[in-house]
């Protein structure tokens, strides 16, 4: 099959499972432990946030391991509300955020009395920095807005938007999953505070991630007990999955290089389609101002999810979720004002380290055949 998902979940590195081996075997000791065998897992953690650090530019801060993306964001956010010390704090966020920031701003909601704001996005799903300029308060803690949408690939204006929370004294997280590796990222330089890392969007395990938190940053923990990662986040360190972390951070700074190869595979992919396929091709996004790796087109006249079906050579995502056999159109697409059969007929490719020349005419072929034959 030829694999265009790399948005929904990355290969891991053949360096990366060579990095994590010896943490599995020989050098299993606790990294709290004060003997020789807590000396090199101890190490290498230090040596992995390193790696971390310098790939998110977060030179004034420190790197907190956790279990996954999701867990960081709602560390992220959870910790930042409950540990403002006011009564009904305020946090932003917006309408095409990842589950894990929407769903734990609902939970704030419900449980603790935490107000929230969802901003729009407009045609292209970007936020508008007027409508957070209005929307903030005296009472807002904190601003969550994610570098790239996973659907779309749409780049939101992170340095204006975290500005802007600056200059009113909240808090700024970014979930950056997707951008990290892609493009570069500072997030000193954009005066972040708090950013999500999430390991296999960029070519490490699943099951690790981190949240880097800049110095002076209160939260509060989601798990309590002995102590770990500065009392950020308890229970003994995945010694083996951070060093993978830190090992697929530094060949992410590497490969930054191979932007250009990929838009190109990119554009080709979307140039091919649109030539087989006159006047049915639409793009769904922003035509610039996007992730180099990813294309969501809808297909006139198909679904996309029997479109794929069609197609079983191509591994790919729909923008939207089946429940119960039932196609929903996909909330981030309902929300930049897409119809329902245009947001029907999304799908996603999102290209790879890895992705060829010969991937995308196969992949080309086989969708515009599929398409053709119905699609649905």
């Amino acid at each position: 099959m030829i694999y265009l998902d790399h948005n929904a979940t990355t290969p891991i590195d053949a360096e990366v499972t060579a990095a994590i081996l010896p943490y599995l075997s020989h050098a299993f000791g606790n990294p709290s432990s004060d003997h020789q065998y807590g000396a090199a897992p101890r190490a290498a953690l230090d040596g992995a946030r390193r790696e971390i650090a310098t790939l998110i530019g977060g030179r004034d801060g420190q790197i907190v391991f956790t279990g996954s993306g999701s867990e960081a964001d709602n560390l992220a956010i959870r910790g930042a509300a409950l540990a403002a010390g006011i009564d009904r704090p305020h946090v932003v966020t917006q309408v095409t955020e990842h589950p894990a920031v929407l769903q734990t701003c609902r939970a704030l909601e419900r449980w603790h009395g935490v107000d929230v704001t969802y901003l729009p996005v407009d045609s292209s799903g970007l936020v508008d920095p007027g409508d957070l300029e209005a929307a903030l308060s005296t009472r807002t803690v904190l601003v969550s807005i994610m570098a790239a949408n996973n659907e779309t690939g749409a780049l939101q204006p992170i340095a204006d938007l975290a500005r802007i929370a600056q200059d009113h004294d909240a808090l700024f997280h970014c979930d950056a999953a997707q951008q990290l590796g892609k493009l570069p990222f500072d997030a000193d330089a954009l005066g972040i505070d708090l950013v999500t890392v999430v390991g296999h969007k960029m070519y490490a395990p699943k099951g690790i991630g981190a949240l880097y938190v800049r110095s002076g940053v209160r939260l509060e923990p989601l798990v309590h007990g002995g102590g770990q990662e500065n009392g950020l986040r308890a229970g003994t360190e995945n010694v083996a999955l951070a060093v993978g972390l830190g090992t697929a951070a530094r060949l992410a700074s590497e490969h930054l290089g191979e932007r250009p190869r990929i838009q190109k595979l990119r554009d080709t992919l979307h140039d091919r389609l649109t030539e087989a396929l006159p006047g049915r091709v639409l793009l769904n996004g922003p035509a610039g101002l996007r992730l180099p790796n990813t294309l969501n087109i809808s297909i006139a006249g198909t679904i996309g999810s029997e479109l794929l079906r069609n197609a079983p050579d191509i591994a790919a995502s729909t923008g939207s979720a089946c429940h119960s056999g039932d196609p929903e159109p996909s909330p981030v697409l309902s929300a930049m004002g897409i119809d329902r059969p245009r947001a029907l007929a999304a799908i996603r490719l999102s290209l790879g380290r890895w992705s060829t020349p010969d991937d995308v005419d196969t992949a080309a072929d086989q969708l515009a055949g599929a398409a053709r034959n119905g699609g649905s």
